[in-house]
């Protein structure tokens, strides 16, 4: 499994063992070009050997989608379609906040904050997540997918 938690600017990363025990912040990516992005992720999929990714959906204080959550499930499904992978939603309403305060992260703009964040919707999705939906459904039902999370 690979974890995205996606910004404007960077995407924090993380990863896990194959039996899902160990959860890893990976080096978070600095956003550029898409074709930039893609061949990027594209490596670090075929690195890792992953099976499915997991993009955090930051939905508001009554679980709908905000507006930079609408923006995460694109580039989400865009990767997801484009590697291609099943994917997985979790909602990730304040996790930049609690990555911060138990990493001691405050302020951080080197990458590693967005790559904790990453690591603890990894953790959250792996305690509770819902299966991943495969790629080639993606964009037919986007809001159910977001209810799953």
């Amino acid at each position: 499994m690979l974890a995205l938690d996606v910004g404007r600017r960077r995407i924090g990363v993380a990863g896990c063992d194959p039996l899902g025990l160990t959860v890893t912040p990976l080096a978070a990516r600095l956003r550029g070009r898409w074709s930039d992005d893609l061949a990027w992720f594209a490596a670090l999929v075929d690195q890792r050997r992953c099976e499915a990714l997991v993009v955090g959906l930051p939905l508001d204080s009554q679980q709908q989608l905000t507006e930079q959550a609408r923006h995460c499930r694109f580039y989400g499904e865009r990767l997801a379609r484009s590697l291609p992978l099943p994917l997985a939603w979790v909602d990730e309403h304040a996790s930049s906040w609690s990555a911060a305060d138990r990493f001691g992260l405050a302020g951080d703009r080197s990458g590693r904050l967005d790559s904790a964040a990453a690591a603890l919707l990894l953790q959250q999705w792996l305690q509770e997540g819902n299966e991943p939906v495969p790629a080639s459904t993606l964009g037919r039902d986007s809001a159910t997918l977001a209810e799953g999370s």
